[in-house]
């Protein structure tokens, strides 16, 4: 399950999201019920009953919290155990539970493990300004008509943004390029992925893009003593289908009369991408070494690595 994408902690909806009635996602393929237990915290199950395969996001959440398949009645809690199957006071619970997944609320997000039925062995890696307090967060979400590998790419991919974002993000850079202009690309290894510096002709501050293993990207904006970051969670869904929501946090103006200044903008960015990336083939960005490279690739081809040799070979 979750081929190309398990064993990993992911964001998958916002918790705005969970109210009274379950909410289905899909991720890389897999249906996946969130429901809001009785103390509010949320559960995670694969979105099918163990007894006839029906969609359990079609029941209701009881006022125990736990998850009545709509077919007939049986009940799940948030750790998937049968807690009452109708009409069958014998039948062995035990025997009849669901799916679960681990899931996490980290700030305004659901997080899930993608690994049915085992406990995570790590908890979620969160970037700076996902959570915490003191900090604004606006959020922006979009589907996309492609492979999560291609979005995920043009997120750390600094040389498109003097072209596809020459009006925004990119103005600057462009401003700057002569037709003898370099950029040069640093990149660290860090415990949660890694930390790639774009320099232009030797003129600093570069661009600081973090890569948070598998699907997040931060970009750091320099504004002195202020914290401003714009983030991107790539969240694969069906077959060539993304979801794609960002996140911008910052410590400033937090009364909440920019925030929708902050979010058309962050929706601006977002949609300049889309044609580009949804046009990129083969469908999911093929291994290092596959197409010709430059220096300037050096942080897409370390997503590359990890995607192939981590991500991709665990399916095999």
């Amino acid at each position: 399950m979750f081929e190309g994408f398990a064993h990993v902690w992911t964001p998958v909806a916002l918790a705005s999201r969970l109210g009274r009635a379950p909410v289905r996602v899909t991720v890389a393929g897999e249906p996946v019920v969130l429901f809001r237990t009785a103390g509010g915290a949320p559960g995670a199950l694969i979105d099918r009953c163990p007894h006839r395969g029906v969609a359990l996001s079609l029941g209701r959440v009881t006022a125990d919290g736990c998850l009545e398949c709509p077919f007939h009645g049986w009940r799940f809690a948030a750790s998937g155990v049968n807690t009452h199957a109708p009409l069958n006071p014998d039948a062995k619970l035990d025997l009849l539970s669901a799916t679960a997944l681990p899931v996490r609320r980290i700030g305004e997000m659901i997080w899930i493990y993608t690994a049915p039925g085992e406990a995570a062995p790590v908890e979620p890696v969160v970037p700076l300004g996902l959570d915490g307090a003191g900090l604004s967060r606006i959020y922006v979400e979009r589907d996309w008509a492609c492979h999560w590998t291609r979005a995920m790419e043009n997120m750390l991919d600094s040389p498109h943004l003097p072209f596809v974002h020459r009006r925004t993000i990119g103005r600057t850079l462009r401003r700057r390029m002569t037709t003898h202009s370099r950029m040069e690309i640093s990149w660290e290894d860090t415990d949660f992925g890694g930390r790639a510096t774009a320099i232009l002709d030797d003129k600093g501050p570069g661009a600081v893009l973090e890569y948070f293993r598998p699907n997040i990207m931060a970009l750091i904006i320099p504004v002195p003593g202020r914290h401003l970051r714009i983030h991107a969670v790539v969240t694969p869904a069906q077959a060539g289908r993304t979801r794609l929501t960002v996140v911008g946090s910052r410590d400033f103006a937090r009364l909440g009369l920019l925030d929708p200044v902050f979010g058309w903008m962050n929706g601006r960015i977002a949609d300049e991408d889309q044609a580009v990336v949804e046009s990129s083939g083969p469908e999911e960005v093929p291994p290092p070494g596959a197409e010709p490279s430059l220096a300037t690739d050096r942080a897409t081809l370390q997503f590359r690595t990890y995607y192939h040799h981590h991500l991709r070979a665990s399916a095999a």
